[in-house]
């Protein structure tokens, strides 16, 4: 499998990554031990979790289970230095930690906590999952207001968590750092700040991106290209919208992201329906699988560090590897092209 450099080459990762915010939920301990063995048998070398996780839902009882589940694999396996290994840090989630996020006196706790969850000595890259200044993820930016932040708070407080930072990377505890649902200008506001204090930079940005969520495309895929600050995506099939397997939002199969989540986090809309019809055709007239063409197009962006997938059997594992070894030709890269054009920002 390709691999991309990350951090200036100092990590080099699959550009595919096995997400895992299913275990401890939908599936169980021994499952996504059959997972990681899965994914790394075929080249797979990078796996992303959080604190929060599990989802569907997050609860306090559960927060952290999927960090144990994959510091048992590690435990059990041996195979930690195989692994480029990422989580995050929760923000102002009520369900983690009352919602206190993060700040430079947090995080050592949470970091501490991680490793322990974990059970490995070093995080390769340690997230700051949400801005405690609020974000436009999650179909947010449709009200986004920014108008009403406080600028030097906010650059006191990435100071005070920098320097935090500073002192983790020291110790040997975390190697390096990134973002999660930021933008262009607090990415930028992170990589100066850094520089101006001789901190560690942020080197990847976890957002939201698929066919039907190109929100990366502008003003923060500059960022990427001058900054060398990569995407890591998440929900690159659009929580299993561009699969096919809802047909329009017409069946709903058991166990499945939208029987626990009705509106899949406000992306279940008639529009989003008419764009992913327009994916599928293509695929179809292609000979393509939707799933493999979806993901394949994304690890192709100029910006991508890694596509962040998940799965909840060995089959959707297996189809969504495969993705690997298929090339989009010309035609279909035009066609996609058209597609976004005709249905731009379905959700």
């Amino acid at each position: 499998m390709k691999k991309n450099k990350l951090a200036g080459g100092a990590l080099e990762v699959s550009e595919l990554c096995l997400g895992s915010m299913t275990w401890g939920t939908q599936n169980s301990e021994a499952e996504g031990h059959a997972q990681i063995d899965m994914a790394l048998d075929h080249g797979i070398n990078f796996i992303d979790t959080a604190e929060m996780y599990p989802v569907n839902p997050v609860r306090p009882e559960t927060v952290g289970r999927t960090e144990e589940i994959i510091g048992s694999w590690f435990a059990k396996s041996g195979r930690r230095g195989e692994v480029v290994l990422a989580t995050k840090v929760a923000g102002d989630s009520r369900s983690v930690r009352g919602g206190e996020g993060y700040s430079g006196a947090i995080l050592p706790k949470t970091i501490d906590t991680s490793l322990k969850r974990l059970r490995t000595d070093v995080i390769d890259i340690y997230q700051l999952h949400w801005p405690m200044r609020g974000s436009y993820a999650f179909r947010q930016h449709w009200r986004y207001d920014p108008s009403k932040q406080d600028r030097a708070a906010t650059r006191a407080h990435m100071t005070d968590v920098l320097e935090a930072a500073q002192r983790a990377v020291a110790a040997g505890k975390v190697r390096h750092f990134g973002l999660s649902n930021e933008s262009a200008w607090g990415t930028a506001m992170w990589l100066q700040a850094a520089r101006e204090i001789g901190a560690p930079e942020m080197v990847t940005i976890q957002n939201e991106y698929s066919l039907l969520c190109r929100l990366f495309d502008t003003d923060l895929a500059e960022v990427s290209a001058n900054e060398d600050v990569k995407l890591l995506a998440y929900s690159p099939l659009a929580t299993g919208i561009l699969t096919g397997k809802y047909h329009g939002g017409l069946t709903v199969p058991h166990g499945s992201r939208m029987s626990l989540n009705k509106g899949l986090g406000g992306r279940a809309t008639p529009r989003a329906w008419e764009a992913t019809a327009a994916y599928l055709a293509i695929a179809e007239e292609h000979g393509l699988d939707p799933v493999q063409m979806a993901l394949r197009w994304a690890a192709d962006r100029p910006f991508m560090g890694s596509v962040i997938f998940g799965a909840t059997s060995p089959e959707q594992l297996a189809r969504a590897i495969g993705a690997a070894d298929v090339t989009l030709p010309d035609a279909v890269r035009e066609a996609i092209e058209a597609a976004h054009k005709a249905h731009p920002m379905p959700y």
